[in-house]
């Protein structure tokens, strides 16, 4: 075998290792960053979740007190009159 053709498999082996190491490499980031996708999906998703039971807690709390004050107004109109 001369030396060029040699050369010339050495430098496919290595050119070839390169690729799968980088595919491989590649592959694994492309997996941690989807994973990341969906951890943070899931955070919005919870975090959506505690601000509308907070916003439907005020809803409540508002709705009770707008009743109160129509009873009191009810109150003072009935035995006003």
């Amino acid at each position: 075998m001369s030396l060029a053709s040699k050369v010339t498999l050495a430098v496919s082996f290595v050119v070839s290792g390169g690729i799968i190491g980088y595919v491989h490499l590649k592959q694994t980031t492309d997996r941690e960053k989807l994973h990341e996708g969906v951890v943070r999906d899931v955070e919005r998703q919870q975090r959506r979740k505690m601000e509308n039971t907070y916003t439907l807690q005020k809803q409540i709390d508002l709705t009770k007190q707008l009743k109160q004050m129509q009873t009191q107004e009810g109150d003072v109109n009935t035995t006003g009159t």
